[in-house]
C-alpha cells in the first residue's frame, strides 16, 4: 500500500514531502487509511476534521480522530458546525450543504497553515460510483472521466489543489490495511440510507449491474482512466483556444471575439462555453446538455433581441462582433463603453496613461504652444482628442464618473453652462453608458470643473488661445489587445 501510494503522491499529485499538507479525515476507513499512509511516508501533516452535528456520536468521533492524529505525530485542527441549519437557510439538500461547508472548512485551514494541497480519501469505489452517477445524468466527457488525482483550480481555491491519492485503491484493500494498523473506523448509518442517490447506486443499482457484468465497478473505473487522458488532451486545446478567443475578463463578465469562436471546432466551442460558465459560477454542478446546446445555437444564430437567459443568473448576448457572458444584473452593452467606477477619483498624470474599465485608456502629454500646433488644434475633428491650456487649471487633473448636480460649460458657449445630464442627452450618449462615462476634471477659479467629456466636447474654461504657453494633449482610445 505505502509503496504504491508513494509513487502516486509524487507523480500524479505533484507533492513535495518537505511542505505542509492538510488531509481531511472524517473517521471512516478511507480517510483513516489516507491519513496513516501520509504519516508513514513522512509528510508534514495536519489532520482536519469537521463535526457536522448530524449524529449524537459525532462529538465522540471527532475526539477519536484527534487522538489518532496525535499518535501519528500530526497536527490537528477541528471545528463544529450545524449543517442542518445551513441546509434549511440556504435551501440545499443535506448532502450538498455538508459538502460545501466541509470543503470551505478544509481550504480555510489549508490557507492558514500554508498547505501545499488538501488531500481527501476518495477511493476507486467512489470513482466508479461517480462515473455511473454522471452517466445517468447525461454528462459529457468532463463528467465521464470521473474525479482527478489533482484538481486546480477548484471552487474553493485558485492556488491550493485538491488531491485524491487513493482513487486507484479499492475499499477491500483499504479495510485490510486499517485493520492491520489497529484502527476502528466510524460506522455512519446514513451510508445505508437509500434516499440518497449515491447510496442507491451503491446498494441497489451496482449489484444489479453486476449480474450483467461481475466486474462492472472495475469497468467503470477503467473507463474513467481512459477518458481522463482524452479529457486532459482536449482541455489543453481548449486552453489555447481560450487565449485566442477571450478579449476581456471581469469579475462578472467575459467577452469573446465571436468570429474567433466560430472558427473553433464545434467540440471546442462547447468546452469554451462550459469553461466560461464555470469561471463566472465556480462550483456550479450538473451543467446540463441543453444549456450548452442553447448557447452554441445562439453563437451561430442570435435571437432578434441578441440576448438569451443562460443559467444561474447568467445572460449570453452578442454586440458588435462580441459574444458576452455576464451577470443578468449587468447591461452587457455597457461593457463596450469606457467607464469609471462610481465614487472613484483617479489622478491623471501628465505625461501618462490612465487605464479604465472596458479596455480603454486616457493618454496625456505636455506640449509647448506653437503656430503649427495651434493650426492642428483648430483643424481637429476627432472628439476623442482634446487640448487644454494647463495654466488655467490650478490642481492636478483627475478622472471620475458623473455626480448628482454636475454642470458643464461646453466649448463655444462662453460663460453659459448646462446640466451634464442634459448635455449627455443632447449629444445622444447612450443611456446605459452615462453612469460610468469618464470625465476629466480640474480646479478652475476655486471650483472643481469638468474640463472634458471625452468623445464629445471640452470645456470653454480651459480652451487654447494664441496666448496659451503650455498645452496638455489628451486622447481616449481603446487599447489594442495583445495575444
Amino acid at each position: 500500500m505505502i509503496n504504491k501510494l508513494e509513487s502516486i503522491l509524487e507523480s500524479l499529485c505533484s507533492l513535495d514531502i518537505s511542505k505542509p499538507l492538510l488531509v481531511g479525515v472524517s473517521g471512516g476507513a478511507d480517510s483513516l487509511c489516507l491519513m496513516d499512509v501520509l504519516a508513514q511516508v513522512g509528510y508534514r501533516l495536519t489532520v482536519a476534521h469537521l463535526n457536522h452535528s448530524l449524529r449524537p456520536e459525532a462529538d465522540t468521533e471527532a475526539h477519536h480522530v484527534e487522538e489518532y492524529a496525535r499518535k501519528l505525530g500530526a497536527d490537528f485542527v477541528g471545528d463544529k458546525i450545524d449543517v442542518h441549519t445551513i441546509k434549511v437557510n440556504e435551501h440545499l439538500s443535506l448532502e450538498e450543504a455538508a459538502r460545501i461547508v466541509r470543503y470551505q472548512f478544509l481550504f480555510s485551514k489549508a490557507r492558514e497553515i500554508g498547505a501545499q494541497a488538501v488531500a481527501v480519501g476518495h477511493t476507486a469505489d467512489d470513482q466508479a460510483e461517480t462515473i455511473l452517477m454522471h452517466l445517468l445524468r447525461g454528462a459529457g466527457l468532463a463528467g465521464l472521466k470521473g474525479m482527478l488525482y489533482k484538481t486546480l483550480p477548484t471552487p474553493w481555491s485558485h492556488e491550493i489543489p485538491l488531491i485524491r491519492p487513493i482513487l486507484g485503491i479499492w475499499r477491500t484493500e483499504i479495510l485490510e490495511y486499517i485493520m492491520s494498523r489497529g484502527y476502528e473506523p466510524v460506522f455512519d448509518a446514513s451510508n445505508l440510507d437509500v434516499t440518497y442517490l449515491r447510496n442507491r447506486l451503491r446498494h441497489e443499482l451496482i449489484p444489479t449491474l453486476e449480474s450483467y457484468n461481475p466486474v462492472i465497478r472495475h469497468t467503470l473505473w477503467q473507463m474513467g482512466n481512459v477518458l481522463r487522458d482524452d479529457y486532459l488532451y482536449i482541455q489543453g486545446q481548449v486552453d489555447e483556444s481560450w487565449k485566442a478567443c477571450v478579449l476581456e475578463a471581469g469579475d462578472s463578465y467575459l467577452v469573446f471575439e465571436r468570429q474567433r469562436c466560430l472558427e473553433q471546432p464545434k467540440a471546442i466551442q462547447r468546452y469554451l462555453l462550459k469553461m466560461a460558465i464555470e469561471t463566472l459560477r465556480p462550483g456550479i454542478r450538473d451543467l446540463d446538455f441543453d444549456t450548452l446546446e442553447r448557447a452554441q445555437r445562439f453563437l451561430y444564430s442570435p435571437t432578434r433581441s441578441r440576448k438569451i437567459e443562460l443559467t444561474n443568473g447568467l445572460v449570453l448576448s452578442q454586440h458588435e462582433g462580441r459574444l458576452i457572458i455576464s451577470d443578468s444584473g449587468n447591461d452587457p452593452m455597457a461593457l463596450e463603453y469606457p467607464r469609471t467606477l462610481p465614487g472613484t477619483n483617479l489622478d491623471l498624470g501628465v505625461p501618462g496613461a490612465l487605464r479604465l474599465a472596458g479596455g480603454w485608456v486616457i493618454r496625456s502629454a505636455l506640449l509647448s504652444s506653437s503656430p503649427d500646433l495651434l493650426a492642428q488644434i483648430q483643424a481637429n475633428s476627432d472628439p476623442f482628442q482634446a487640448w487644454i491650456d494647463v495654466d488655467q487649471v490650478f490642481s492636478p487633473l483627475t478622472v471620475r464618473s458623473r455626480l448628482p448636480g454636475d454642470r458643464f460649460r461646453p466649448l463655444g458657449m462662453g460663460r453659459h453652462s448646462l446640466k451634464l445630464s442634459d448635455f449627455m442627452m443632447n449629444v445622444k450618449l447612450p443611456k446605459e453608458a452615462r453612469p460610468g462615462w469618464p470625465l476629466v476634471c480640474g480646479m478652475w477659479d476655486r471650483d472643481k470643473e469638468i474640463l472634458w467629456v471625452p468623445g464629445f466636447r471640452q470645456s470653454d474654461h480651459c480652451r487654447v488661445t494664441a496666448e496659451t504657453q503650455r498645452i496638455v494633449w489628451l486622447l481616449l482610445e481603446k487599447e489594442e489587445i495583445t495575444r
